[in-house]
């Protein structure tokens, strides 16, 4: 279990991420948002885990004739993490499966952007030092760096 936790933490540092006040990691993508989503959906894939969705925002905004900066969603999971999430509390389903935005900021940067798997639960009944919360931060950080290219 220490071990587990400790490589999360190893991992976590040893990527560009970001974290913010608002408890969101943000990597940055020296690609365009349309080649880092698809080695995001790449990883994902290699990794074992299950892509549910690609949702394409600007495409979206495009489609009621308004504009946005390119960003796209990827909804993926493993259900040996999540299950034991839902397990604990029913409630985590509202927030899994797992989701990165991949998107371009107003400088023209790109960015994979996710939510700290600790801060998704805060307000459910899972505990802060449940074991899949480690694991699926070691997983965002990975499938995000090698997405980014780091």
């Amino acid at each position: 279990m220490k071990l587990l936790a400790a490589t999360a933490l190893a991992v976590t540092m040893a990527t560009t991420a970001m974290a913010d006040d608002d408890d969101f990691v943000r990597v940055q993508s020296a690609s365009d948002v349309g080649a880092t989503m698809d080695a995001l959906e790449a990883a994902v894939g290699s990794a074992g885990a299950t892509v549910f969705a690609r949702v394409d925002h600007a495409a979206g905004a495009a489609s009621v004739d308004m504009e946005l900066a390119d960003a796209q969603l990827l909804i993926f999971g493993n259900p040996k993490l999540g299950t034991p999430a839902m397990q604990d509390d029913p409630l985590a389903g509202l927030v899994l499966p797992l989701r990165v935005l991949v998107y371009e900021d107003g400088e023209g940067k790109v960015w994979l952007a996710y939510q700290e798997p600790e801060e998704m639960f805060d307000d459910m009944d899972i505990v802060d030092d449940a074991p899949y919360l480690a694991m699926m931060a070691g997983a965002l950080s990975k499938l995000t760096a090698a997405a980014a290219g780091n």
